[in-house]
């Protein structure tokens, strides 16, 4: 039987919760984040997109920040759990949907992981933050915080900004 987490976390609330504790610097950044959804966010700490700098500073401040290093590995690991458990068709039929409504979705969600899947969590973040520009130690520090804090999570357990922010 493999061990799974136990409960579904927003992508958001997993990285304030990292931030809080690994870069606590850096929460003003993630608190001002959180008025956008989470497809606006990624697009943002991607640099795909428009070429201003709707963070008010360049690309080249963002590169060494624990904040984008969590949150597109989060947001690439999501997605991909997101995308086995759905079939092409109904993918694409909720992605036509959502364009016509021109609605923000939903937050993403981190599901319930296997060990091979927080293994690949850890292995995404580690990668990132190379990629981003972090030592490689830095890197492995906040895969470490990352699959800990998945794997200890218990069902209703919420950061502690969830009240408080959409």
């Amino acid at each position: 039987m493999d061990l799974e987490t136990s409960a579904s976390e927003r992508v958001r609330d997993v990285v304030r919760g990292v931030v809080a504790d690994s870069a606590p610097e850096e929460l003003p950044l993630v608190d001002g984040l959180f008025q956008f959804d989470d497809a606006t966010v990624v697009r943002r700490l991607s640099g795909s997109g428009r070429r201003r700098d709707p963070l008010g500073f360049g690309v080249g401040e963002v590169v060494a920040l624990a904040t984008p290093v969590v949150w597109l590995a989060l947001n690439q690991v999501a997605e991909r759990v997101t995308d086995a458990a759905l079939d092409g068709a109904s993918r694409g039929v909720r992605g036509l949907l959502r364009r016509l409504l021109r609605r923000p979705a939903a937050p993403r969600t981190v599901p319930p992981l296997t060990r091979e899947q927080l293994a690949e969590v850890r292995r995404r973040v580690v990668e990132t933050g190379r990629q981003r520009g972090l030592s490689e130690e830095r890197a492995t520090e906040l895969a470490d915080a990352v699959a800990g804090r998945l794997a200890l999570a218990e069902p209703g357990d919420t950061d502690q900004s969830e009240s408080a922010r959409p």
